[in-house]
């Protein structure tokens, strides 16, 4: 049989015996150690001498952080499979991506029916595993707004909820030896994972069987090669030199491409992660090119303007098409459903530098993102092309003297803010954990330190980015600064930034609050709450939400307000006047962590329609402007309202000094409606008001968003800069710059 071209995967098989738990982790943590992809685990729930396996496999991802992990394989009679499948998806998601899922159809059916599972004979089993396969991989289709049906005849779901979906694309592997369960892995699996010692026929069985799947696999319409071939092997015997052709010959003659050592020695798992996998990579990669497989489910939901096939190698196994498990969890934003035609996750700057090279050589839409967050939703497209980010994601310190910091974009600001933490350090930067570094690093930072330490890019100090003609290069002050200047307040413009240097502030614990406000009388609540935070010290800053009342109940108001101090008495003084703005309805007050106030769990994103937002600046919270906004809140077409107070250390810095020009403005104001044109109507009526626009929350995409963002200085010389660095307009899809030459 010919080789598949798969890249080698290497694992261990540990006994879970529960007589020595600790033991069974240990090998899994020195599986990871020395180097193996994947560590397994039998699983016979009937089995008093062993662990659960789920929950072994859980235990182990916790204390690994790289290695996959496995049931080889999980006992299906005893697991329905639509609990099964959010579980995996759930354990994928919380190790980052790390699990894979063997499966069985059984088979010890007297202890199956002990437990009471249900008794099959072998070709039922068979049929069942079909049908769970299609339940749990209905469940993944988190995308899918279909309801979930199966009408089988031992597992039946009827509008059972999809999702959630996995972090990556979970394979699905079966033990299989008798030749119905060969043609089902043929037909359905992603791969075949048998025990060598149990396979009859020796080499000739193994070409008996590889021919039994991949006719299955043809006939199901599927690339034969998208079945992986993976094998569990005895302990080593021999030198390793002789491990290695034997396997090469399994590799390179009979297809197989993961080879998972049984056995509980930690000596041999060491031998086989450092000796035989890196001996075998080299001597299989000598001996073939790379071949690449596709699925043909994959491939028939293919943009038919994206050259899939022109995809450089270094991005073979960052790249999720439609169609893939992995889909779901990256085609859609915050609040924006997407259904781009391919996902690129690069994992370094060369990597980012290649798929902004392909991309541009497509006719299609291209959008970049960094953690999906962005309200205005220009992160992800349909039928185009997203370069995500998220694989960028480390935190490091450069200097603790200077408290300098690099930070890849593809990080959470809730990271950050653990990273800092340590060393009572923290930079202001939004108000919500989840948000990506990149998008918001590019364009301003309204945080709950802002009055105190100023927008986010006041904190920049340099920048590494990749340039629309793929260069690399550096801007600072004194490196490109031109570039640095553009890139501090319309960086989406110009280039994908692959790491910010932000100089940190010192941060002790903080003060929050949560005030909530009988907001009857709304334009006077409005006034009094801005004149209390404009009047305030800078260490305190404030934000409000509101929203149009239900009926029957009061106008509410919901204050929150940080204060940069660690003394009781100073959080309570900075608190009281904003208490005294209305009627007070209810307020939690704490001293906490800055670290805690951005703590959101990770999670994935699964935005529908398109994002109705406006925004602008304002100066102060005059009555006019509240009597404005008081009208936009009880018209109905803002279900969500807010101000952010800006102000106090971001005037310090002067107007020309970042592209980010509207320094002067005390408030930050958004709305969130349902339909573009009600909103429209409202908020354009507010037009007077505003000094500005800060463009991370603004959805519409009418070109004078462009002047009210940026003043007419400030853009002229963005276009300048626009012509000579990215004169194609490579980077079009977050308000657009076009370029024009001085």
């Amino acid at each position: 049989m010919p080789d598949y071209g798969h890249d080698l995967i290497f694992g261990s098989f540990i006994t879970p015996a529960n007589n020595a738990p600790q033991q069974v982790v240990g090998l899994a943590r020195a599986s990871e150690a020395a180097g193996l992809d994947l560590a397994t685990f039998q699983d016979h729930p009937y089995q008093p001498g062993f662990l659960d396996t789920w929950t072994l496999l859980s235990y182990v991802a916790a204390r690994t952080e790289r290695i996959h992990v496995s049931a080889n394989v999980l006992n299906l009679p005893l697991r329905p499979p639509a609990v099964l499948a959010r579980a995996a998806a759930s354990l994928d998601l919380l190790s980052g991506g790390r699990f894979e899922l063997g499966l069985g159809a059984g088979g010890f059916w007297e202890a199956i029916g002990a437990m009471g599972g249900r008794r099959l004979t072998p070709g039922q089993g068979v049929r069942a595993l079909s049908e769970a396969i299609d339940v749990i991989r209905g469940v993944w289709d988190a995308g899918n707004p279909s309801i979930l049906r199966v009408d089988g005849t031992y597992y039946q779901v009827d509008g059972a909820k999809r999702g959630p979906a996995p972090a990556h694309d979970i394979k699905i592997w079966l033990g299989a030896y008798k030749p119905k369960m060969l043609r089902l892995t043929g037909a359905k699996a992603d791969g075949w994972l048998p025990t060598l010692a149990y396979l009859e026929g020796g080499l000739d069985g193994i070409a008996e069987s590889n021919a039994i799947i991949d006719t299955a696999a043809a006939e199901a319409g599927r690339d034969p090669a998208a079945v992986r071939r993976l094998l569990n092997i005895g302990g080593l015997s021999g030198p390793p030199e002789q491990w290695v052709e034997q396997l090469a010959m399994l590799t390179l003659e009979h297809g197989f491409s993961g080879y998972i050592l049984m056995g509980d020695d930690p000596a041999a798992i060491q031998v086989f992660g450092q000796e035989v996998a890196p001996a075998l990579r080299e001597l299989v990669a000598a001996e073939r090119g790379t071949v690449k497989s596709s699925v043909s489910s994959v491939r028939s939901r293919r943009e038919a303007d994206i050259a899939y096939d022109d995809l450089p190698p270094s991005l073979a196994g960052a790249a999720i098409e439609p169609g893939d498990a992995g889909y779901a969890a990256v085609r859609s934003t915050y609040l924006r459903g997407g259904a781009p035609g391919l996902v690129l996750r690069p994992r370094t700057v060369p990597e980012v530098a290649d798929a902004l090279g392909f991309a541009r050589r497509q006719p299609v839409k291209l959008s970049i993102r960094s953690g999906g967050h962005g309200i205005s939703g220009r992160s992800t497209n349909r039928g185009g092309i997203v370069i995500d980010l998220a694989e960028l994601h480390q935190i490091e310190v450069l200097d603790k003297e200077t408290r300098r910091i690099r930070v890849e974009p593809g990080a959470r600001w809730s990271d950050v803010a653990a990273a800092l933490a340590p060393h009572g350090w923290a930079l202001s930067s939004g108000d919500y954990g989840g948000v990506g570094v990149g998008g918001l690093a590019t364009s301003g930072g309204i945080g709950w330190l802002v009055r105190e330490h100023g927008l986010t890019i006041d904190h920049l100090r340099a920048v590494d980015m990749v340039l629309a003609d793929g260069t690399v290069t550096r801007a600072s002050e004194t490196e490109n600064p031109d570039l640095f200047w553009a890139v501090r307040g319309a960086g989406a413009n110009f280039g994908i930034v692959t790491s910010f240097e932000f100089e940190a502030d010192e941060v002790g614990d903080v003060g929050f609050g949560r005030l909530v406000f009988d907001a009857g009388d709304t334009a006077g609540f409005l006034e009094r709450w801005g004149a209390a935070v404009e009047a305030a010290p800078r260490d305190l800053t404030s934000f409000l939400i509101m929203g149009p009342p239900r009926p029957g109940q009061p106008v509410l108001a919901q204050v929150m307000a940080a204060v940069d101090s660690d003394d009781t008495e100073t959080i309570l003084d900075r608190l009281q006047p904003l208490a005294d703005a209305g009627p007070l309805l209810d307020h939690t007050i704490q001293r906490l962590p800055y670290a805690e106030i951005m703590h959101v769990p990770r999670g994935t994103h699964n935005g529908q329609g398109e994002p109705v937002t406006r925004s602008g600046l304002v100066e102060h919270i005059t009555p006019e402007f509240a009597a404005a906004a008081t009208e936009l809140i009880m018209s109905g077409e803002a279900y969500f309202f807010q101000i952010r107070s800006v102000g106090g250390a971001v005037a310090d810095v002067a107007p020309d000094a970042t592209a980010y020009a509207h320094r002067s403005a005390n408030f930050q104001v958004v709305a969130f409606g349902a339909s573009r044109t009600r909103l429209d109507r409202v908020w354009d009526a507010m037009a007077g008001h505003f000094s500005g626009l800060y463009l991370n929350f603004e959805t519409d995409l009418r070109p004078e968003r462009l002047t009210d963002a940026y003043p007419a200085e400030t853009l002229r010389r963005l276009r300048a800069l626009k012509a000579r660095h990215d004169p194609d307009n490579v980077f079009r899809d977050n308000f657009n710059i076009t370029g024009s030459v001085e």
